[in-house]
């Protein structure tokens, strides 16, 4: 019969239990009070019973075993009664153990062998296990003071004399650096190798007392103490590192892997800003600022930049391999300082205007960004607006080349957009300055320039001109509008401009009409820009009527041909709409005069018809007509024209269009194609279309145009009414006031270049039509007639 082996196990429950031998004919025994009791099984399967009391063992043994017995024990054992529980007790020990009186000497006398070891570079005898249940026993016992304290003594005795044998060694800075990194490598080795042994020292008694370093900085700080002392070391080290970062500037290969690894070491010493950084920053200084004279001598500044740049990115470089990161930003404002921003007016008087001339776009775009980071774009910026006066003066103020004057102006303005854009980043002070310069130099002839573009204009617009496309077409007139922006006598050109643009549409010289309509939609595009302006005014926030919305455009007088106006009377609100706008467009552009062009104007209505709602899209007349039917159903002829003052042939085409057409809105009684006296309109109830907006077209008038006879004379009646509009407006202001003070205000309002002899002449004429006097006691001052 087999049976299974149980390990011994102790028993901590006091119940009885029975024990019976396999035979059947053993008594059982009863387990004296208060002892231990185990049981087994040996291999043979026989249980043994031990019991022990006061030292005393008890072994019975049964032998022998059968099936029919151990059925008859198993059943003996069943019917046996509970017993009552019994409790273990466990004594302690009678007397304290004591460690040996020389435990602490002959532990430590193991460690410090071991130490002394690892400091030698020896193998240690005992195990590293043996060694930290040393360190461990050691500071159970309290005694872990005094072992930091010998560890510490130690340490400090290796450090102090590996650092004094360095004294003295191989002149050689490189020979001897890789001896002091050596020095360093072992004692990070030989410190950790440490830490590792006592590390249950470092996790307890470091951690529980206060002002106590942990091993690895205990190794650090005698470390730095001792170098510290050892002047002649820690000198020839920083020396040293400066000499080799010296050679790699000169363009030598060096260890960098050595000089990552000391200036780590200064990092870890905490000695890095003080003993490094602070001579390094002074020496990199010194290097530059010899090296910046002398390049700045020998080379053209595209090639200095190139240099400049090539320097900043290896300080840069340098700091990423093996420079602290805290020395980045100090190393680069260095190096920037006594490259650059010692050399910035050197650098743009020598080469600014060569790079401008040259069109050289990278080079322009590394000078933008290099002067960016030492901040000198303005200089950059003013040395930008002297080259495009000087450049442009050559251009405007030569007689000889008025004929090429607007072509070279263009392919300036061009060359100066592009290195804008690509080499000044598209930077807002900068477009504002070439927009200024251009200003200035453009106005240097006072009337030249203007006559000139539309002259340049009219040559481009008329038909034969070869070899040129739509698109080249288009761009041209972008280009010449910007110089239009810049010229102060406007109406200059739009006299040449209106007169030009008249001979070419009566007599079919117009190369594009395309071409036309986009010269007068740049004007459109101006503005919107003053519509924009309008909507957020205070004005229009405040007194504009709610539920209307009107869009004014603005238009240059110039760019379109001459309308006959015509008169018509306005709703109540677009009178307000327009009355607030003339207001608003006055007080921001002062001497401008506004003409309404009614027949110009168009409206969107909305509808309310019996068959549904629509959006008609209509002309300013046909609004003005189809209002009248809010209020009445029933209108003729006589009665819509003196509602509305309209012209009585305009007023019967736009009632033809309204009635007539495809698009009928009111009926006219009785039908027919023509309007005659006698008939009447009616709101058409019965109106119904597909669409939700319909479009009614108006049958539009000729067009009539009308050509001066002088050009010249023209413009200057118009400079005459705004020259004697702005004298009575300041003089109506003041009241009294200087000639040199009325001539510096009619400056600052005239918005066209004008003679002080001109002006002289129409104060004359003013105080000749008794709108102003001469003062009685000085001839020098004018007063005002109310």
């Amino acid at each position: 019969m087999s049976h299974l082996k149980r390990p011994i196990s102790s028993i901590n429950s006091g119940s009885n239990t029975n024990n019976n031998n396999n035979s059947g004919t053993g008594p059982a025994m009863k387990k004296p009070k208060g002892q231990s009791v185990l049981y087994s099984f040996d291999k043979n399967g026989v249980q043994h019973y031990v019991s022990s009391e006061d030292g005393m063992l008890v072994d019975l043994k049964n032998e022998g075993s059968s099936a029919s017995a151990t059925a008859a024990n198993l059943s003996r054992k069943k019917a046996t009664p509970p017993q009552p529980v019994k409790k273990l007790v466990i004594k302690p020990f009678k007397e304290k153990p004591k460690i040996p009186f020389n435990f602490e000497e002959v532990t430590w006398e193991k460690l410090k062998e071991a130490v002394n070891a690892i400091h030698k570079k020896q193998p240690v005898s005992c195990s590293l296990e043996e060694l930290y249940q040393a360190v461990e026993d050691l500071c159970l016992h309290k005694m872990a003071g005094n072992l930091y304290s010998r560890l510490q003594q130690e340490c400090e005795a290796h450090i102090s004399g590996t650092l004094q044998s360095l004294v003295g060694q191989s002149p050689d800075p490189l020979v001897f650096l890789s001896l002091v990194e050596k020095c360093w490598q072992d004692l990070c080795d030989q410190m950790l190798m440490i830490r590792s042994i006592a590390l249950y020292l470092d996790r307890t008694y470091v951690i529980q007392t206060a002002n106590v370093r942990s091993l690895w900085d205990m190794g650090l700080q005698l470390f730095r103490k001792h170098l510290s002392r050892c002047t002649e070391v820690e000198h020839k080290t920083v020396t040293g590192l400066l000499r080799l970062i010296e050679k790699e500037r000169m363009g030598e290969a060096v260890d960098r892997t050595l000089l990552n690894h000391l200036l780590r070491m200064f990092t870890a010493l905490g000695i890095y800003s003080e003993s490094f950084e602070k001579p390094f920053l002074e020496g990199t200084a010194e290097f530059y600022a010899s090296e910046g004279v002398r390049y700045m001598q020998l080379s053209d500044v595209p090639d200095y930049l190139k240099h400049v740049e090539a320097r900043l990115h290896e300080e840069h470089e340098r700091c990423v391999l093996y420079l602290d990161a805290c020395t980045r930003k100090a190393l680069v404002a260095t190096a920037e300082k006594q490259l650059l921003d010692r050399h910035t007016h050197a650098i743009l008087d020598k080469g600014f205007t060569l790079l401008m001339d040259a069109n050289r776009i990278p080079d322009l775009q590394r000078m933008y960004s290099l002067f960016s980071r030492v901040s000198a774009l303005e200089l950059l910026r003013l040395a930008l607006s002297a080259y495009i006066k000087a450049t442009g003066q050559g251009i405007v103020l030569d007689e000889m080349k008025d004929k090429d004057m607007v072509s070279s102006l263009l392919d300036l303005k061009a060359r100066l957009d592009t290195i804008w854009e690509e080499s000044f980043l598209k930077n807002e002070a900068f477009s504002n300055t070439i927009k200024d310069a251009f200003e200035h130099l453009i106005n240097l002839r006072q009337n030249r320039p203007a006559e000139l573009i539309a002259k340049f204009l009219d040559e481009k617009l008329r038909s034969g001109n070869k070899g040129t496309s739509e698109e080249e077409l288009e761009n041209t007139l972008d280009r010449v509008l910007v110089l239009f922006r810049f010229i102060q006598g406007k109406d200059v050109f739009e006299a040449f401009y209106k007169k030009d643009l008249a001979k070419r549409l009566l007599l079919g010289k117009s190369a594009s009409i395309d071409a036309e309509k986009s010269m007068i939609s740049k004007d459109i595009e101006l503005s919107k820009e003053i519509n924009e302006s309008f909507k957020q005014s205070s004005q229009a926030r405040t007194k504009l009527p709610s539920g209307i919305e009107m869009s004014v455009h603005v238009l240059t007088t110039g760019y379109w041909p001459t309308y006959p106006p015509m008169e018509v009377r306005l709703p109540h609100e677009l009178n307000v709409y327009q009355d607030i706008f003339k207001e608003f467009y006055l007080s921001k552009y002062s001497g401008r005069r506004l003409m309404w062009q009614n027949s110009l104007g168009h409206c969107v209505l909305k509808a309310e018809f019996p068959k549904g709602r629509k959006e008609l899209a209509v002309s300013l007349f046909q609004t003005v007509v189809l209002m009248l039917f809010n209020d009445t159903q029933r209108l003729s002829l006589q009665d819509i024209k003196d509602a509305t003052g309209i012209e009585d042939k305009e007023l019967r085409r736009t009632l033809q269009s309204l009635a007539c057409g495809k698009v009928r809105v009111l009926q006219k009684q009785p039908k027919g194609r023509d309007v005659e006296d006698e008939d009447q309109f009616v709101f058409n109830d019965d109106f119904s279309a597909p669409l939700f907006r319909i479009k009614v077209n108006a049958i539009q008038m000729k067009e009539t145009v009308e050509e001066n006879a002088s050009t010249t004379e023209r413009v200057f009646q118009d400079r005459q009414y705004q020259i004697d509009a702005a004298i009575v407006r300041i003089m109506k202001t003041r009241k009294v006031l200087s000639h040199t003070l009325l001539i510096t205000e009619l400056f600052q309002q005239l918005k066209f270049p004008i003679k002080p002899a001109d002006l002289k002449k129409r104060i004359e004429s003013l105080i000749d039509r008794e709108y102003l006097e001469r003062d009685k006691s000085n001839p020098q001052i004018y007063n005002y007639l109310a």
